[in-house]
C-alpha cells in the first residue's frame, strides 16, 4: 500500500491507566520524507470498574485473562466506533492499536497486550492493524520499546526523545544506530500513591515536593540490579508490584516523603541512563506535566535543554507513533529496530485484520 497520503487513527493505552488515547492522523511522505498532522483526539478513561480490573489482571488465570481480552476488545472497539462517528471521520486506511499491556516478561518469550482480536476489526468497520509487541519477542527482542522508529522518523531534530510515562524511556542515535530502553517506573508508582491520599494523580508535582529525601531508601532504589544492566531492556507491571512498591511498603515513612524520595530516583536515573548529559531532549508523556520531576531532572542535567512540545504531541506521541507503525506495516516496510528491542533482525511487526465486506 505504497503512496504519498495515509488517514489514520493511532490508539494507546499506557501502563499509567490514564486512559486510551485516540489520534486522527495524518501522514503525508514525500521523497522518502515523513511529515504528520494530528487533527483530532481524544482520551478516554476508564471507569473505576475497569480501572480496578486492568489493576489486578497480573493475578488473573489463562481463563480469565482469556475473558477480559474478549471483553477489553468489545470495549475498545466501540470507544474507537464511537471516536469515528464523532469526528465524521471518512477514507480511514487503518485503526492502528496498540491493545492494553497486561503481562511482559520477554525474558520468557512472553508478552500479551489486549484487545488485539480480530474481532476489533469488525466491531469498527475499518483495516485494523494491531498487535505489535509479539512478533518481535518470538525474534528474541524485549518487544519494546517500540516507539523509537518513530522517533528516528519523525522527531531526529532532538538529541534525546524521552516519554514519561506509566515507565520512562529513551531514544537516541548512537554509531548510526537507534538506541532505547526503559528507564525506571514513573506514573505507576507516583500514581499508586496519589490513589492512596485519594487522588488520580499528583498535580505537577505538588505532594512530592511537600516531602522530604529518605537518603536510605534512594539508595536502595539506585542500587537496583535493573539499572546496571545494559541495552536493550525494558520494565513491565511485574517489576513495580514484586520489586519496587515492596521496597517503598517496607520503609515507614509518609507517603509524601515516598512521592519525594522516587521522585528524585526518577531524575537520578534520567540523568545516569543519557550516555551524553548535553543536547536537547523532547519530553512527552503525562509525567511532563509533573513541574517537580522536570525541575529535578533539571539539576541533575545542568547542560541539557528540556523541550516540552505543544499538548497535542505532548499527550498522543505515543499514539501517533502506533499510527506510524501501522502504515508501515500496510507498506511492509521496517517498523521495529533490533538495535532496540535485541532482536535477531530488524522486522515489520503486527497483524492486519480486515472487516467483513458487506452483504447486499
Amino acid at each position: 500500500m505504497h503512496k504519498e497520503t495515509y488517514n489514520v487513527i493511532g490508539v494507546m493505552s499506557g501502563t499509567s491507566l490514564d486512559g486510551i488515547d485516540l489520534a486522527h492522523i495524518h501522514f503525508t511522505i514525500i521523497n522518502n520524507k515523513w511529515s504528520f498532522e494530528i487533527l483530532e483526539s481524544e482520551t478516554i478513561s476508564y471507569d473505576e470498574i475497569w480501572l480496578n480490573k486492568l489493576k489486578v489482571a497480573v493475578d488473573f488465570s489463562k481463563e480469565e485473562l482469556e475473558k477480559l481480552n474478549k471483553e477489553y476488545t468489545l470495549l475498545l472497539g466501540n470507544i474507537i466506533k464511537i471516536f469515528i462517528q464523532k469526528h465524521s471521520i471518512e477514507i480511514i486506511d487503518a485503526v492502528c492499536s496498540h491493545g492494553h499491556t497486561i503481562l511482559h516478561q520477554p525474558q520468557n518469550g512472553f508478552t500479551l497486550q489486549i484487545g488485539n482480536l480480530p474481532q476489533i476489526a469488525e466491531i469498527i468497520g475499518e483495516t485494523v492493524v494491531c498487535d505489535f509487541r509479539v512478533q518481535d519477542v518470538k525474534l528474541g527482542g524485549q518487544g519494546a520499546p517500540l516507539v523509537p522508529i518513530g522517533d528516528r522518523i519523525l522527531f531526529a531534530d532532538y538529541d534525546y526523545c524521552l516519554n514519561l510515562g506509566g515507565f520512562s524511556n529513551v531514544s537516541f542515535e548512537q554509531d548510526g544506530n537507534r538506541i532505547a530502553f526503559d528507564i525506571s517506573p514513573v506514573n505507576t508508582v507516583l500514581n499508586f500513591y496519589a490513589n492512596k491520599l485519594g487522588l488520580d494523580y499528583d498535580d505537577k508535582g505538588k505532594i512530592a515536593r511537600s516531602g522530604k529525601i529518605d537518603a536510605i531508601l534512594l539508595n536502595e532504589l539506585n542500587a537496583l540490579d535493573y539499572y546496571k544492566k545494559s541495552f536493550p531492556k525494558s520494565l513491565g507491571f511485574e517489576f513495580v508490584k514484586t520489586i519496587i512498591l515492596p521496597l517503598l511498603e517496607k520503609h515507614s515513612i509518609t507517603i509524601e516523603d515516598k512521592m519525594h524520595t522516587f521522585t528524585e530516583h526518577i531524575a537520578f536515573q534520567t540523568a545516569y541512563a543519557l550516555p551524553k548529559k548535553k543536547g536537547r531532549m523532547l519530553i512527552t508523556g503525562g509525567g511532563a506535566y509533573n513541574d517537580f520531576l522536570t525541575e529535578r531532572m533539571e539539576h541533575h542535567l545542568p547542560k541539557m535543554q528540556l523541550i516540552i512540545p505543544d499538548a497535542k504531541i505532548l499527550e498522543y506521541k505515543e499514539a501517533l507513533i502506533f499510527g506510524l507503525l501501522g502504515v508501515l506495516k500496510l507498506r511492509n516496510e521496517i517498523n521495529v529496530l533490533s538495535s532496540v528491542t535485541g532482536a535477531i533482525q530488524n522486522h515489520s511487526t503486527g497483524v492486519i485484520f480486515y472487516p467483513s465486506p458487506p452483504t447486499f
